[in-house]
């Protein structure tokens, strides 16, 4: 099955959930352009997240739908609100969803789980997930530690439902690996980051674009948090308190609000600049609908020249 048979959109590809930038507005313009938008719940309770799926409603009449970080304090509330609001499709991440499935799927949901292990890719169909989404290191924000190329097909061949790949994927050729390796479809991010539409300030947009195939890091790894960014002031600062053995708290304290000063003020220096490994591949701002159909055209030429090659 196609990920686009799944979710009803022109492309089978899905807008990762990213924190404090993937706003109602900005899922409804992804939807609009022809991948699956959604809407991010880090950062915000169960009412401040219905205002945000209420925007995306009135801005598309495309399907979409809402990324649950399931550490979010508010999150029994959220669950029940996305039954109200009657979402769609439902991404989930940093827990185990089972015991808001079933009333989700009484709704008429469908739910990918993001995964950073065949381990929980198993629990997650256990669970009663319809597709998962395995994540790869390389990704952008909170990462596992196995690569795209090693997690996915496993995945693959450990579950009985669609997997939808993550992480490592912003052009054509890449999406085209992930399909002959078994994926329905791609869940990318960073590559969105520079889209028109994503509300992130100029100055973060100009940092990823400037980036370079080396140009991130992942902090946090001693406090089993995993984050990847790209290398700054704040990131160096980190990594060194991480390596003096710097206890948790100093280490949170450091920060503290530090994505929104990069999403919301711009703060290049001590702004937590999230983003995936593909950050070197991305060269100019265009609309989403360009960046969009330049990966699936791309791939579609992609998995028929591979037709051609010799082994």
């Amino acid at each position: 099955m196609k990920l686009n048979d799944l979710t009803g959109t022109k492309y089978p590809i899905i807008q990762g959930g990213m924190a404090n930038i993937a706003t109602g507005e900005f899922a409804a313009a992804v939807s609009n352009a022809g991948a699956l938008g959604l809407v991010a719940s880090g950062g915000m309770n169960a009412e401040q997240l219905r205002e945000q799926i209420k925007i995306c409603k009135s801005l598309t009449n495309k399907p979409f739908g809402v990324n649950l970080m399931l550490m979010n304090p508010d999150v029994d509330n959220i669950a029940k609100m996305l039954i109200e609001e009657k979402v769609q499709f439902i991404t989930t991440g940093a827990g185990n969803p089972g015991k808001y499935m079933e009333g989700w799927k009484s709704m008429g949901a469908k739910v990918f789980p993001v995964v950073a292990s065949v381990a929980l890719a198993k629990m997650m169909v256990r669970a009663g997930a319809d597709a998962i989404i395995a994540e790869g290191g390389e990704s952008g924000g909170h990462v596992g530690d196995m690569t795209t190329m090693t997690l996915l097909p496993q995945v693959v061949a450990a579950v009985d439902v669609p997997v939808i790949a993550a992480g490592g994927i912003a052009n054509g050729k890449q999406m085209a690996a992930a399909l002959l390796m078994g994926a329905c479809g791609v869940q990318i991010g960073t590559c969105l980051l520079v889209s028109e539409e994503c509300p992130i300030h100029e100055n973060y947009k100009q940092a990823l674009i400037k980036a370079k195939d080396n140009s991130t890091t992942v902090t946090g790894r001693s406090q089993g948090a995993p984050v990847r960014v790209i290398k700054n002031e704040m990131a160096r600062e980190y990594l060194k308190l991480e390596a003096e053995g710097a206890g948790r708290e100093d280490l949170e304290r450091m920060t503290l609000g530090s994505l929104r000063k990069a999403v919301v003020e711009g703060d290049t220096v001590h702004g937590s600049l999230m983003a995936g490994q593909t950050c070197g591949q991305l060269t100019a701002i265009r609309p989403a609908v360009e960046i969009l159909d330049e990966i699936y055209v791309g791939a579609k030429k992609t998995l028929h020249s591979a037709a051609n090659i010799a082994i």
